[in-house]
């Protein structure tokens, strides 16, 4: 099989758009959350705010229902490292649960979750919510339309660019969306922006993979549940970082991004197993949602 090439490199910046390329909304939105990185005190102000409210907020909404595992297999976050967690994807609060648990044990390190941008970078409703859910860790924004292929090849340099100064914690998901199948043990394919993102790391971000079930997608029900104490358990399982050893040394390609992100997913997948078998122990039917 002949072997595939990377996508050519990116020579603009997300802000480099002009106007038929980004709407005048989505500008706005990425040029005020990137001035939350760029002024010092700002990212004070928002990491804190990450740590001690959003943090708070997710932890008081799920800690009735929270079974978390693996915490000893995690490295020590240093505050100006960066750090990568992979996940599978089944509810669009998958990373609030998760980084909400490392938060409350000292995690110091800025959040980036990238996020599709319909809704929340195309809408002043979507910022409002960005901010007031998570402090503005939902960015960089990730175009679905196929004729805007190139401003995701943007957002994923700024992700790189985030993780290489350090100090950035980054959500991914390999699977590259949600998976909305019943069985939450049988993952998608995985998509090489991840593999992309970490090689060009080159192991300056710790990869650290995490499983998490049982969330769902209704915030209403799975809220009363944990205050009414009957809501089905989630469970979080961490894993040990990930060693891709000589795999970031090999020259970039389409085919080996899809290889060291089917190494994360591997990896994440593994602790799925171990969460059946807990959650099977908690009495939570060995599925979830």
């Amino acid at each position: 099989m002949p072997r595939s090439n990377p996508p050519p490199p990116v020579d603009r910046e997300l802000l480099d758009f002009g106007p038929g390329e980004l709407t005048a909304v989505e500008r706005w939105q990425i040029r005020v959350v990137r001035r939350t990185f760029e002024s010092p005190a700002i990212d004070r102000g928002i990491r804190l705010l990450q740590r001690h409210f959003s943090a708070n907020w997710v932890h008081d909404a799920t800690k009735n229902l929270t079974h978390v595992h693996g915490l000893g297999r995690l490295p020590r976050f240093d505050r100006d490292e960066s750090t990568i967690l992979v996940s599978n994807h089944r509810s669009f609060f998958d990373l609030y649960a998760v980084s909400a648990v490392l938060l409350k044990r000292g995690l110091a390190q800025r959040l980036m979750f990238p996020v599709r941008s319909k809704f929340f970078y195309d809408t002043p409703l979507g910022f409002a919510v960005n901010g007031a859910m998570s402090i503005f860790a939902m960015y960089p924004p990730v175009f679905r339309d196929r004729d805007r292929v190139a401003l995701n090849r943007a957002s994923v340099d700024e992700v790189i660019g985030r993780l290489q100064a350090g100090g950035a914690f980054v959500g991914l998901h390999p699977e590259g969306k949600r998976n909305q199948s019943r069985d939450p043990y049988t993952l998608l394919p995985a998509r090489p922006g991840v593999g992309r993102i970490i090689q060009a790391t080159k192991g300056r971000a710790t990869v650290v993979p995490v499983f998490v079930n049982g969330l769902g997608n209704d915030v209403v029900r799975l809220v009363a549940g944990n205050y009414r104490k009957n809501g089905n358990p989630v469970t979080i399982v961490f894993g040990a970082p990930i060693d891709f050893g000589a795999q970031l040394d090999e020259a970039p390609s389409t085919e080996l991004h899809v290889r060291i992100a089917e190494r994360a997913l591997d990896a994440v997948r593994a602790l799925g197993d171990e969460e059946r078998a807990i959650r099977a122990a908690l009495g939570g039917g060995g599925r979830g949602e």
